[in-house]
């Protein structure tokens, strides 16, 4: 079944996923920055100069800590509470629930494959929904025709890697579904903002 977004829209992929998955103790220290409204020279001092996201490089930690910002800054401070101050399952809810704000093709791919294999009672996906999910997405904005391989395979490993951060999938490697709950406090959140999209891709196990 075709997310009734897809149709909506048009230019809604794009690659951006490919800098990180959900990145948990990263995004809890972005969350506390955000929460503290910090400006561009005390944000530029945390991140560069104090590391506190703990990368190898400036240039490491300056991609993930922009795509973290990028995702958070879709949600509001409420959910920023969730990522900076709730438990694990918490947290990874609330981080997943702004990656699928920001990214279309992980929310699609959740609400029409991973969704699909629950209704028909598979309880795995495999390389070969991930490529045909691929081809559909081509076809209706063919620019993706324009990325290249490294980037398209990346995109799968982090989505994947996403899904068993979140405990949609047993592993990378077994790629065996599991059932989910939304925590109460993630899915009061996606009602009282009218989340709809997000809240129909994470429910997708329901």
């Amino acid at each position: 079944m075709v997310n009734p977004d897809v149709l909506k829209n048009k230019n809604r992929y794009n690659a951006q996923i490919v800098a990180g998955s959900l990145l948990l103790p990263e995004s809890r220290h972005v969350a506390q920055l955000l929460l503290k409204n910090v400006n561009s020279e005390e944000w530029n001092k945390a991140i560069i100069r104090d590391n506190i996201l703990q990368k190898r490089s400036p240039a490491t930690a300056r991609r993930q800590a922009n795509l973290i910002r990028n995702r958070l800054k879709l949600m509001g401070p409420v959910l920023w509470k969730l990522v900076a101050e709730g438990n694990k399952e918490v947290a990874t809810q609330a981080l997943l629930a702004a990656a699928l704000k920001h990214s279309c093709l992980l929310g699609d791919f959740m609400y029409q494959t991973v969704r699909e294999r629950w209704q028909t009672f598979e309880r795995r996906i495999t390389a070969t929904d991930w490529n045909r999910f691929m081809e559909m997405c081509t076809q209706a904005e063919p620019h993706i025709f324009e990325w290249s391989e490294s980037t398209m395979a990346k995109l799968r490993q982090v989505i994947f890697r996403i899904l068993a951060e979140a405990r949609y999938l047993e592993s990378t490697r077994s790629l065996k579904l599991l059932p989910v709950s939304i925590v109460p406090e993630v899915r009061s959140y996606l009602i009282n903002n009218s989340e709809d999209y997000v809240l129909r891709c994470m429910d997708v196990t329901g």
